[in-house]
């Protein structure tokens, strides 16, 4: 039996896809397994030894201790492009709203209540004052080109803008997904100097932290409008306030509310929408239960943000163990494994070795049940940061 805790409430659909007789799902779970999460910080949270597996019904982590649950050997998922499309249809709309003051003009409308049949003639001659311009013919930079990225650019397109992209980590399958027509920059600053609008869409790091700032809004057209849908902290807010003052930035739309953002005209902010409509909280929350019924029950990882991507279609030979095994990225580890394997008379029949940055996973099928005491042993190996038996 896998015993869940769940830190905020995932959609039931999700939930739905563990095996009730092999799974035990709640919030108030103790000695949990795995942890599901959507918002919910967990910084500062003193985690049980029986956590294995955390995943994140969403693509950002930075709610997370990644670095410090990494250590542990304990695996973070997050649910990459499930919510991509609520969020793009999200920065749509903030490009549109960010050209015509439809959020003003609703409120001064709704000001003329009480005048009668003086209302239609108001407003016609009152419209003057919420004139704003057309996205066609604009460019769009797009900064970041992961799902959410390449998706707001071919809109964009279709839209009839030009747009351009930056993005230094892009993938093939990134570049597979662009329309033809959105243009790559080849530099950070040439995006910055073209664009009308720019969009962000890169993940909030303690490098990318404060990514938009006074050097960055220096670079950009006087007039420019910028939209952040993806993290509050990849704006400063402070510099940003300066160029909207100055007219150096002639709009801001961000999903993340802060007081010094309020009641400035030039801001419009919103509580956080990006991926609140039905359809993407139960599209992560699938995504996010299938991820960890692939780690639990095989050892499977895939969508991991601290370790690699390691699968295997193979089933676990009968009556045999599946060895899951995390450690640190350094040169001899799995000959110390097959060694203290081979010291045991346990039969390797298969196995998957693989390292993202400094932490690497193995997946060693064992012919036979493994001993307690050879698990010890292999656990006791230096920069062995978690071994975990999967009984076939």
């Amino acid at each position: 039996m896998y015993k869940i805790q769940t830190l905020n409430k995932i959609a039931s659909v999700g939930l739905e896809q563990f095996p009730r007789d092999d799974y035990e799902i709640a919030s108030s779970i103790t000695d949990p397994d795995a942890i599901l999460v959507r918002s919910q910080e967990m910084h500062d949270m003193n985690l049980p030894g029986t956590v294995k597996a955390v995943a994140r019904a969403g693509a950002g982590t930075n709610n997370i201790p990644v670095s410090d649950l990494t250590e542990k050997g304990i695996v973070v998922f997050n649910t990459p492009g499930a919510n991509a499309n609520a969020v793009k249809e999200l920065v749509i709309l903030a490009l549109l709203i960010s050209n015509r003051p439809v959020i003003t003009a609703n409120s001064w409308v709704n000001g003329l209540a009480g005048k009668g049949d003086e209302i239609p003639d108001l407003a016609e001659k009152g419209k003057s004052q919420f004139i704003g311009p057309e996205l066609k013919g604009k460019t769009l930079g797009v900064i970041g080109l992961g799902a959410i990225g390449a998706m707001v650019a071919n809109v964009a397109v279709e839209l009839g803008m030009t747009v351009m992209g930056y993005d230094p980590f892009m993938s093939i399958a990134a570049a597979w997904r662009l329309n033809t027509n959105v243009r790559y920059a080849e530099t950070l600053d040439t995006l910055l100097a073209k664009s009308d609008y720019i969009t962000v869409h890169v993940p909030q790091t303690n490098e990318t932290k404060g990514f938009i700032n006074a050097d960055k809004i220096n670079a950009m057209k006087t007039g420019v409008r910028i939209i952040n849908i993806a993290r509050g902290g990849l704006v400063n807010n402070a510099d940003m306030i300066a160029a909207l003052k100055s007219g150096k930035v002639s709009c801001m739309v961000t999903d993340f509310a802060a007081e010094e953002l309020l009641n400035n005209p030039k801001v419009i902010c919103f509580p956080h929408l990006g991926a609140s409509t039905p359809e993407a909280e139960d599209n992560c929350a699938v995504m996010a239960v299938n991820e960890l019924r692939e780690f639990l029950e095989k050892g499977n990882i895939t969508n991991s943000v601290n370790f690699p991507k390691t699968v295997t279609d193979n089933m676990i030979p009968a009556g045999g163990t599946r060895l899951c095994i995390s450690h640190k990225n350094i040169p001899g580890m799995v000959s110390k494994f097959t060694t203290i394997l081979g010291e045991a008379n346990l039969n390797i029949g298969g196995m998957i070795n693989q390292n993202k940055g400094d932490v690497a996973y193995n997946i060693i099928d064992v012919d036979g049940s493994v001993p307690e005491e050879t698990i010890t042993k292999l656990s006791a190996i230096e920069n062995v940061m978690s071994v975990r038996p999967i009984f076939a």
